[in-house]
């Protein structure tokens, strides 16, 4: 077990009942533990508020950076592995990726080293086969499970529950009702919200068609258990069934307060990944403060120890010289060492700058063709991937590749690779003879700042259309980027791809103009020497 900190036991106190701060200390150790297997615990924490928020996307972002602590051989992670999987499970059904919830479920039954909770993780993938209508396979899963460790009556009446639903699911003339409502009176016998919520639920669906009133009754008790347990999800479903059942006269009313849940939620889960997102960046900041702080109080301790060496060399006259000599070969050596380091980090952000460029921008497109074209052409995907690999080995030399003499089909096709059902991009004036007379330095610098801005507007602009126009003017080339999408709000800060953008431009002794002040969309001016 690894050694509980105190930042570890606050956040582990606090969870469940303050959420919020139990994120933040669970940041901190992850920030500041030393220990692999608390840092992985700390991330599984972490991702389960953030699945709880419906931050599905940064429960997986941390699910998955908490297996790079962990060592599949080593039975003392075991445990932490399987509750990895079986969230990643969880939040890919809620994503609706079925298969790769199969694939983690089957990852934390391998691991799990606890038979009841290997019955659970089952039960988990039973749901998602019934969600792929897969009923066969589904219903395979609970008839193995079903009576396996029957003494837990929770467990057996969330299996029968399920096994029932599913049968009834399969054949609508399948008689459920004895089993469901079974299940339903050792939930009301133990007192478990949860389980009542999820029988009222399968109790209503089941008697919708064949008797109204009672799947009324059942919807409305599930609705007020949903309301009690602070679900605003069941709360949804609970309205959903309400607003199917109940009489013309009170749809109106679950309608309109279907659609003030489902605002308030999407306005909280807003909030709460925002939140989260400032409390790893403040976590971020202020180490790096930290080690900004230290490097000073390094520095004027070595300043006052050279200011003792200086009054102990006017004392000893005699030792003076070597002693001298002794620090100016030290001061030496740490600048040629600080000169090798600022070296390699110049070289890694360098590096670090044409991965994004050349690999992680040109496999954006490939993406972006593949999820949405119905016809891809495997050979035309694997040569690009195959020319992005052929790139990504020559990542370190500082010579720009070869512009071929049809540049501006390559700029077309770059443009058109962004192109989608629901996004039109548009191309005006990109004529070979546009290119004539700029230089090769010049065409990489172009194409790398037209691929980041077509990767952000994919990203981020929700556009529908985007307009390319091209402009030989006197001695400049124009580009005019148009779209109609969201836009950028004053105050953004800019990512790493549009500062890069800027430097590129600046490069090339060109000028970028942002007009944000559209009522809806962006539209950006570049404007570069021909030389």
């Amino acid at each position: 077990m690894p050694i509980k900190d105190f930042d570890f036991d606050k956040a582990d106190s606090l969870f469940q009942k303050e959420n919020d701060s139990a994120y933040y200390y669970f940041n901190k150790v992850v920030t500041n533990s030393k220990d692999s297997l608390q840092i992985a615990q700390a991330y599984n924490y972490m991702s389960v508020i953030q699945f709880k928020e419906g931050d599905y996307f940064g429960s997986q972002e941390n699910l998955l950076t908490s297996l790079q602590f962990l060592d599949e051989k080593n039975p003392k992670d075991f445990d932490c592995l399987s509750a990895n999987y079986n969230e990643l499970g969880l939040t890919s059904f809620h994503l609706k990726n079925y298969d790769d919830a199969i694939r983690y479920y089957d990852a934390a039954i391998k691991f799990s080293t606890d038979s009841n909770l290997k019955l659970v993780i089952s039960n988990n993938e039973g749901l998602v086969y019934r969600s792929k209508k897969n009923y066969p396979k589904a219903l395979k899963i609970y008839q193995d499970i079903l009576y396996k460790n029957p003494k837990n009556k929770i467990e057996y009446a969330r299996k029968l529950t399920n096994y029932a639903y599913t049968k009834w699911l399969q054949n609508p003339a399948y008689n459920a009702e004895a089993e469901l409502l079974e299940a339903l009176h050792i939930r009301e016998k133990e007192n478990r919200d949860w389980g009542k919520n999820s029988s009222y639920s399968h109790l209503a669906d089941y008697y919708t068609a064949k008797q109204p009133d009672i799947a009324l009754d059942y919807a409305h008790k599930m609705y007020q258990i949903a309301s009690k347990l602070k679900s605003p999800n069941d709360r949804l479903e609970a309205l959903h069934k309400l607003i199917k059942l109940s009489p013309e006269s009170q749809t109106r009313k679950y309608f309109n307060i279907y659609e003030s849940i489902s605002d308030s939620l999407q306005s909280a889960r807003n909030v709460a990944k925002n939140q989260f997102a400032l409390i790893r960046y403040e976590s971020e900041k202020n180490k790096t403060d930290n080690l900004k702080l230290q490097k000073e109080n390094a520095e004027k301790r070595h300043q006052i120890v050279m200011r003792e060496f200086i009054l102990l060399g006017a004392v000893l006259v005699v030792i003076s010289g070597s002693f001298i000599a002794f620090l100016w070969y030290k001061k030496r050596k740490q600048k040629i060492e600080s000169a090798a380091q600022n070296a390699i980090q110049a070289s890694r952000l360098k590096t670090s700058k044409k991965v994004h460029d050349v690999v992680a921008n040109g496999l954006y497109r490939v993406m972006t063709e593949i999820e949405n074209r119905d016809d891809i052409d495997k050979e035309h995907i694997l040569d690009k991937i195959e020319d992005l690999y052929e790139k990504s080995r020559d990542i370190s030399y500082d010579k720009p590749a070869i512009t071929d003499q049809n540049f501006h089909q390559k700029i077309s096709a770059l443009l058109m690779s962004f192109a989608t059902e629901s996004t039109k991009v548009l191309i005006a004036g990109n004529t070979p003879e546009l290119w004539d007379k700029v230089n090769t330095t010049v065409r990489y610098e172009v194409e790398h700042i037209l691929q980041e801005l077509m990767v952000n507007m994919g990203k981020h602009s929700q556009a529908s259309s985007v307009v390319v126009k091209f402009e030989k003017k006197e001695d400049r080339i124009n580009i005019y980027y148009t779209d109609n999408g969201i836009g950028i709000s004053e105050g953004t800060s800019l990512k790493n791809g549009l500062t890069n953008t800027g430097n590129r431009i600046d490069a090339i002794r060109g000028e970028i103009t942002f007009d944000s002040k559209l009522e809806k969309g962006l539209k950006i001016q570049l404007s570069f020497p021909i030389y």
